[in-house]
């Protein structure tokens, strides 16, 4: 079994508008190796951070597999293969809402979130223990 090691450093501290600035270093030698972000909140920031940095692995994941969106491998009996996907669906949009609540069920109704995502498919072993999040 490999050890891998990466070294993510947060820094996060206010603006002069009181507002929260999170600076991550990515470990990621293809990036910028760094993300700035801003939040409500120190978590706000924070979390909004973690998301960009995991993202930009997502992406790294799904290129390295390098899959030919429409190919079907077939058995030696010729029937297709169902393979397993961990299918990451992504949404963000800011909304103007009298209520939480109804922020939500504005973005619930109709088809927007799945239209709108940014959708990773990465393919997965069978016994790979990956629970969706919930």
């Amino acid at each position: 079994m490999a050890l891998i090691t990466r070294t993510i450093t947060i820094k996060v501290q206010t603006d002069e508008n009181n507002q929260y600035i999170c600076q991550l270093s990515s470990p990621i030698e293809s990036s910028s190796n760094e993300i700035r972000c801003c939040g409500q909140s120190e978590e706000h920031a924070i979390a909004n951070a973690l998301e960009q940095l995991a993202s930009q692995y997502r992406q790294i994941t799904e290129e390295r597999q390098n899959t030919d969106w429409e190919a079907v491998e077939h058995s030696a009996s010729g029937e297709p293969i169902q393979k397993r996907y961990h299918v990451i669906l992504h949404y963000e949009h800011i909304r103007t809402a009298e209520s939480k609540f109804d922020a939500l069920q504005d973005t619930l109704l109709g088809n927007t979130v799945v239209e709108n995502a940014k959708v990773n498919l990465i393919e997965i072993d069978d016994n790979l223990p990956i629970q969706p999040l919930t």
